[in-house]
């Protein structure tokens, strides 16, 4: 009998932290390139430590992304646009690590499953695909500053792409407790900002055209001298889209996106939690830019209503047929509020009725697929041949 003298080399152990990772960078270093070299399926074995610091990475990515495109919309309302602005530097690094996470991922096999890896590559081929054609947007078609212009949506459509991807792959894998509660509601949180960032083009617009008709506007003379050899004058320039969009986008994309998020999660202050933290960032933003000589925008605070209202309703088992509007009403008349109180985006309020009763019905929606069979199939992990633990670490 011959003896296997074979020696198999153990894994070497993630950093228990950032401040441990610090203080050994080149055992850090080693351990992630192990880690990210070794191949394996999706459904691999995922240690906590180490889904922390996957997802740890998710959420440093798209916090830099999303100060990058928050400091990219005033700056688009200042100055001319520049490739290589440093708000564009700053969301592509973010842009990069994200990519480097869906590359692991890929390579891996650890902390998604299958489903949850083709989401992140989809989203993340979506945006990559969405980049060069904005570029080649504005070089065939100018300045083009709208938030709502195709290649731009793509770009929000990859980010919602691979976010969920992002938060399946945590909810399924991340053992339950307050980390997973936390990640999860940070990555929400990001999905969020994501979904109501289109309206700060007229959040931003309003005050900007204010400024630029009292005769003291923010936006430098090259930038207007751009917009008006295109042919835009200043109210197209800074709100080119009609007043109905506003209003619309808000409930029927923000305050849906907090109902799914309420029903997902089950933590009771869900939406409040998330549109609070959405204002408190805006808020502070609008501060910093305010205090470097950038324009300012309007806050959505008339969401905030909407959010309590949304987790009163989950809470009390209202169907979302018979609540939907009565909560997107009172988002109209908070916002009616709003605009006596400060300032508001122009809303067309004639499209209240529509709106409302299109917010009951995509309620609806969502309470009638969170109980259908194919959204339980949706839920379990997809890993052909290894064994999860759903709702917790994979298991060994």
């Amino acid at each position: 009998m011959t003896l296997d003298t074979r020696t198999v080399e153990v894994p070497r152990p993630a950093p228990v932290s950032v401040r441990a990772a610090l203080r050994h960078p080149v055992a850090a270093l080693r351990w992630l390139w192990a880690y990210a070299m070794t191949p394996g399926r999706p459904g691999r074995t995922t240690t906590e430590p180490e889904l922390r610091w996957l997802y740890g990475g998710w959420l440093l990515a798209f916090g830099l992304k999303m100060l990058g495109s928050s400091w990219d919309v005033s700056w688009h309302f200042k100055w001319l646009r520049d490739d290589l602005a440093p708000p564009h530097l700053l969301n592509s690094a973010g842009t990069v690590l994200v990519v480097a996470l869906v590359v692991v991922h890929s390579y891996s096999g650890r902390g998604v499953d299958r489903r949850a890896l083709r989401w992140m590559q989809a989203g993340t081929a979506t945006f990559l695909v969405a980049v060069p054609i904005d570029i080649i947007n504005h070089r065939i078609n100018g300045l083009d500053i709208t938030s709502w212009s195709p290649s731009h949506v793509l770009l929000y459509v990859g980010t919602a792409i691979m976010l969920a991807g992002a938060l399946r792959g945590w909810w399924l894998y991340a053992a339950p407790g307050p980390v997973r509660t936390a990640v999860h509601l940070g990555l929400w949180f990001f999905f969020l900002e994501n979904v109501l960032f289109p309206n700060q083009h007229q959040e931003y617009g309003v005050l900007s055209l204010a400024d630029y008709q009292a005769g003291h506007t923010t936006a430098e003379p090259q930038l207007l001298d751009f917009a008006a050899a295109q042919g835009s004058s200043p109210t197209s320039f800074m709100l080119p889209v009609p007043p109905w969009v506003h209003p619309a986008w808000l409930i029927g994309a923000g305050l849906l996106t907090l109902v799914v998020a309420r029903k997902v999660t089950g933590f009771r202050w869900t939406a409040t939690l998330l549109t609070a933290a959405y204002l408190g960032y805006r808020a502070v933003t609008w501060g910093l830019l305010v205090a470097t000589g950038f324009p300012p925008s309007v806050l959505p605070v008339m969401l905030l209503t909407g959010a309590v209202l949304v987790d009163l309703a989950v809470r009390w088992r209202v169907p979302g047929w018979l609540a939907g509007v009565p909560v997107a009403a009172t988002v109209f008349l908070a916002a009616f509020v709003q605009e006596f109180v400060a300032v508001i985006p122009p809303w067309d309020w004639h499209v209240a009725p529509v709106v409302c009763l299109g917010f009951a019905l995509l309620w609806a929606v969502v309470d009638r697929t969170a109980t259908s069979r194919r959204w339980a199939r949706w839920r379990a992990p997809s890993v052909a041949g290894v064994p999860v633990a759903a709702g917790g670490a994979s298991a060994p």
